[in-house]
């Protein structure tokens, strides 16, 4: 039951504020200093940085958690070398292949082993040159899932199997995937919070053509649920037209929008979805008996799910001031059942939803300037987001302790 809130003044009887406000808020995020020390990111975890169609023979830079990295296929593999050669400092994605199993610096001929790293040759130096053997490049881990090329930067540990980081889901059941990568500007850490949010969708996207015809609540009962490493929004209620003392009426309805409450006009409730039941839902979904429809878990990894398919959404930091948007639709089908799914992807999803849709929060993330902030009540769900990020990372740093690897908290903070 909801409490019934104190009357409020008439707006035209209110006395006259200072024109300098009331801003009252948290200015800095020290509450959670893991948090706001990875503004480049937080390490220790897979990324997906390209469609593996675009990694060939030929070197791509990519940049990953502030780190400048040289990534390549041979022979069918797909290696990463920090991308900066430690002769003069010359990008090695300028490089090419010089001999199988290497890249060579474009400058003097350095050539590393892609596998280890090891400086196999210094071609202008001859075959004999003193310097190979005492020269090693840094190396990162790669992988390739759902069409992409993934990425590990750690602090010298070995990098966990990449299917213990994939939504358990995703691993073992037939799936038709449709992918969209796209470079942003804005902190990573904006584009999860915007992403777990709980207010911004009812508001921000119901002018979305992807939700032009379907109404959207007002607002939630919401509680944030953890089970393993996602914590999850269950919505215990939701309203969709309210009073607000001396405003008025705000409807999430609208005459040419489907109506979820026309059935039962009391109450419309669903944690698959989030606006109303559903009279199928897919069997791999169901299966799962999620407690809520969106959840997240580290290292900024959205999961919605819906009943035909789930949108999963990878926040992939590049620096301080710019992310990878990976946005994965996937639908638990395989052989002739995927057709339909194409279909609707190419024909609708992808321009509605990860076009014009995702182009809203996009804007939004490109706009945020936090902290200083005055959180409100559905804030919740950042500041539980927040909370999973600071005890995920604490129990990570007492885990390389453990390994002897003291030092991943030694390198200059990137804060913003």
């Amino acid at each position: 039951m909801v409490a019934e809130s104190a009357p409020r003044t008439p707006r035209a009887e209110r006395p006259r504020r200072s024109r300098r406000g009331r801003l009252p808020g948290r200015q800095d995020w020290s509450s959670w200093p893991h948090y706001q020390a990875a503004a480049a990111g937080f390490r220790g975890y897979w990324y997906p940085v390209a469609f593996s169609s675009q990694i060939t023979g030929k070197p791509t830079a990519v940049t990953l958690a502030g780190e400048r990295i040289m990534v390549m296929r041979d022979n069918g593999t797909v290696y990463a070398l920090k991308d900066r050669c430690p002769h003069r400092g010359v990008p090695l994605s300028y490089g090419s292949q010089q001999f199988p199993g290497t890249v060579s610096c474009v400058y003097h001929g350095w050539t590393f082993d892609l596998k280890t790293g090891d400086l196999a040759a210094a071609i202008t130096d001859g075959p004999n040159s003193p310097i190979c053997g005492k020269v090693t490049q840094p190396t990162f881990e790669a992988a390739e899932r759902l069409g992409m090329v993934w990425l590990f930067v750690g602090d010298g540990e070995d990098a966990p199997p990449i299917d213990e980081q994939l939504p358990e889901e995703l691993v073992g059941n037939a799936a038709v995937v449709g992918v969209r990568i796209q470079p942003r500007e804005g902190n990573w850490r904006f584009a999860a919070e915007n992403g777990y949010d709980e207010g911004h969708a009812k508001y921000l996207h119901r002018t979305a053509l992807w939700r032009l015809f379907k109404a959207m609540p007002v607002h939630n009962d919401t509680r944030i649920v953890k089970r393993g490493r996602w914590i999850y929004r269950v919505q215990d209620n939701q309203y969709w037209e309210a009073d607000f003392p001396g405003l008025g009426k705000w409807s999430g309805k609208a005459w040419y929008k489907i109506d979820p409450t026309r059935k039962n006009k009391e109450k419309v409730n669903s944690n698959i979805g989030n606006t109303g039941g559903a009279a199928k839902i897919n069997e791999v979904i169901a299966a799962q008996e999620f407690p809520g429809f969106a959840s997240i878990s580290m290292p900024g990894v959205l999961r919605i799910a819906y009943p035909g398919f789930i949108h999963y959404e990878f926040y992939v930091p590049v620096d301080a001031d710019n992310h990878l948007y990976v946005g994965v639709m996937v639908n638990f089908a395989e052989g002739l059942a995927t057709l339909p799914f194409y279909a609707k992807y190419l024909g609708a999803i992808r321009w509605l939803f990860h076009g014009q849709f995702s182009g809203q929060d996009k804007w939004m993330v490109e706009v945020t300037d936090a902290p200083p902030e005055r959180l409100y009540r559905p804030d919740d769900s950042l500041l539980q987001w927040r909370k999973l990020a600071e005890d995920v990372t604490e129990e990570r740093l007492e885990q390389l302790k453990g390994q002897g690897i003291t030092e991943a908290d030694a390198r200059p903070e990137v804060t913003r």
